[in-house]
């Protein structure tokens, strides 16, 4: 049970974090920054896939996570961990690009990308401890 509560509770910032950067997204407005780089990053093609913000695809990914805490069991600890470790990778994939392609740093960008690797150690952690039950 700790584990799923450090979950969602770790999951409940990425989801601000994501739900704060669709905001921004879809009011046009730039994003409080101290980095300098938000507006850049936010403005790039590497903040859409496929069309959609990267932004929503992160909170649909923290909703994911916290239905999968919701629920006891091995499948939805799978589950959290597939959702977590995919987040975690693209992520990764998107810190290269804030440093290799947009030369910008995106200040909630690494603060998602710290959360989401938390979560996924957590999650992996889960499904190593998590009950057949």
């Amino acid at each position: 049970m700790k584990l799923r509560s450090a979950i969602a509770g770790a999951a409940v910032v990425g989801g601000a974090i994501a739900a704060y950067l669709t905001v921004v997204h879809y009011s046009h407005i730039s994003p409080i920054c101290t980095t300098g780089g938000c507006e850049k990053v936010q403005q790039s093609s590497y903040a859409k896939a496929g069309g959609i913000p990267v932004a929503v695809l992160g909170l649909v990914a923290y909703v994911g996570l916290l239905l999968a805490t919701a629920v006891r069991g091995v499948r939805a600890a799978l589950a959290g961990a597939v959702i977590a470790l995919t987040g975690a990778v693209f992520s990764g994939y998107l810190l290269w690009a804030q440093l290799a392609r947009i030369h910008a740093i995106c200040q909630w960008c690494v603060g998602n990308d710290v959360v989401i690797a938390v979560v996924a150690v957590l999650c992996v952690a889960r499904v190593l401890t998590e009950p057949d039950a």
